[in-house]
């Protein structure tokens, strides 16, 4: 018998975690960002770069937690 067969839990676990991770790429980013855009040569192109990957984690977060919400049948 599977220590875990088919555990919710489990998968709750792991898509929370992967959601710690996504959201701490996130905040890192924009620290990034923020202390680039204050600096007085600024690669623009790097930090639009920058930008795009972090809309794109944002995106990544919501489809995280969209998938911890669960599917209630009416």
């Amino acid at each position: 018998m599977d220590e875990y067969p088919d555990n919710i839990e489990t998968e709750t676990f792991g898509r929370t975690a992967y959601l710690r991770e996504l959201r701490a790429e996130h905040r890192q980013l924009d620290e990034l960002i923020q202390r680039l855009q204050s600096e007085a040569l600024t690669d623009e192109i790097q930090v639009r770069r920058l930008k795009k990957h972090k809309l794109r984690l944002k995106d990544l977060i919501a489809l995280a937690e969209s998938a911890l919400i669960p599917d209630l049948d009416a």
